[in-house]
């Protein structure tokens, strides 16, 4: 069992700025990538930014974040963040975690949190 734990989430003024922070932990061999998904009432879950855990680890945005979140990852922690600058109220949604995992049986999994409410609004 791999368990995604989320924090960080809260309520945040137009332009102001929030770090979600989420950490892994169970039977892990390996992680291979982090990222965080959100999904907005009546709209689908979409992706927000994924790292990969090699050296240097490589990045993923969509294009409604770039330039304003960065996603950063604590290989030693089990641990990513993401920060999010110049929020604005259409980034408000329940954010996901999620980590792409090789259990210590071998198994790949792909593991997703219990979902943290970011709420931009004045």
């Amino acid at each position: 069992q791999v368990q995604l734990v989320e924090s960080g989430g809260g309520l945040v003024q137009p332009g102001g700025s929030l770090r979600v922070s989420c950490a892994a932990s169970g039977s892990i061999l390996r992680i291979n990538a982090m990222g965080w998904y959100r999904q907005a009432p009546g709209k689908e879950r979409e992706l927000v930014a994924l790292i990969t855990t090699t050296t240097g680890g490589s990045t993923n945005y969509a294009d409604s974040v770039k330039g304003r979140f960065t996603i950063s990852r604590d290989n030693a922690k089990n641990t990513v963040f993401l920060q999010m600058n110049g929020l604005k109220p259409e980034d408000t949604a329940v954010y996901y975690c999620t980590a792409d995992v090789v259990s210590r049986r071998g198994a790949p999994l792909n593991a997703w949190g219990q979902g943290t409410l970011v709420t931009v609004s004045s």
